[in-house]
């Protein structure tokens, strides 16, 4: 049975998934290409910065069968020389008469303009497959293009109560191994990050992504002073105003930001509205308010309508524990 356009950017949309870690600062995009059958030659996705776009991958595995044949792509396709060479020229080169891309790309190197190039070209162009999904894939590349600064996912680990620290400080381990692990998988996606110099001298974390024998190493942003012999050395050190931090990260080419700090980072973020996303993990388990120290002990609601609601975009058991994403 032939494929129709959405069922076919799903299937892109998973060949991008395959990027999400190596891809960053480049979006993490699917490509196919699809023969006048509807039927899948080749599939490709965006390589490590510097190598080829999932574009160029995917044309490269079909060969001469490209000719004549649609693309399928997550992502408007570049339309500029950086490291590697023009998506659309690419595509032209190959003979491709369909592209069906999900959105634009905000970038202001392309923002329409591979649209309009292969148009020029005699490319029949669809516009707006599988928008929704795809938006949602990249939302961390997006908000970064749009911004210049890094989307801002905040991580928090609680008992069902909102706790997050005992009366002791002992914090260790709150959540399951299961759930902990699922939290590297959210530290391998960031390309940098955050917590306090109070987390730092009281938990002393290696802030590393552990994915089984891999070993990945973002970078270690610490608000205030770590201490010489903290294990998250070498890291950037920043005193004042988040914003400009913010700002510092985005320019370096971080995409996406893990706030994983204490109550009072969290809470400062929150406040200042600069948290895009909440990825909260919670585990079975109480322990009450006797000297304990809530997840976000220092936020301020004066009011009910100042109470900052999000949006429930995933409810998961993980393990023995819950995972809520939330986009604020």
């Amino acid at each position: 049975m032939r494929l129709s356009d959405e069922e076919l950017m799903a299937i892109a949309l998973a060949e991008g998934a395959k990027a999400r870690l190596h891809a960053p600062p480049n979006p993490w995009v699917g490509a196919l290409v699809v023969n006048e059958h509807g039927v899948v030659i080749a599939e490709g996705h965006t390589q490590a910065p510097g190598e080829s776009h999932a574009e160029v991958e995917a044309l490269r595995r079909a060969g001469a069968r490209a000719r004549g044949a649609t693309l399928v792509v997550t992502l408007e396709p570049c339309d500029h020389r950086g490291r590697t060479g023009p998506c659309t020229q690419a595509i032209i080169d190959a003979g491709v008469a369909r592209v069906v891309i999900a959105l634009r790309d905000p970038d202001v190197r392309v923002q329409g303009r591979g649209v309009q190039h292969l148009r020029e070209a005699g490319v029949e162009v669809v516009e707006g497959v599988g928008e929704s999904e795809v938006t949602r894939q990249l939302a961390a590349y997006l908000w970064h293009r749009r911004t210049q600064r890094p989307y801002v996912v905040a991580k928090v680990a609680s008992t069902l109560d909102g706790v997050v620290a005992m009366r002791d400080g002992s914090s260790q381990w709150i959540t399951s191994l299961d759930a902990r692990r699922d939290a590297h998988v959210l530290r391998a996606q960031s390309q940098a990050i955050l917590v306090g110099a109070g987390t730092v001298r009281r938990d002393n974390p290696t802030l590393t992504a552990r994915l089984d024998d891999v070993v990945l190493e973002p970078l270690r942003v610490v608000l205030g002073t770590a201490p010489a012999t903290a294990k998250v050395q070498p890291c950037w050190e920043r005193r004042g105003d988040l914003g400009p931090i913010l700002d510092e990260l985005g320019a370096a080419g971080v995409v996406q930001l893990l706030v994983e700090g204490g109550p009072s980072t969290t809470s400062a973020f929150l406040e200042a509205g600069l948290v895009n996303y909440v990825v909260w993990y919670v585990a079975p388990a109480f322990a009450g308010g006797d000297g304990t120290r809530p997840a976000l002990a220092d936020l301020s609601t004066p009011t009910m309508e100042a109470l900052r609601r999000g949006r429930v975009m995933e409810v998961r058991q993980i393990g023995g524990d819950v995972r809520i994403d939330v986009e604020v």
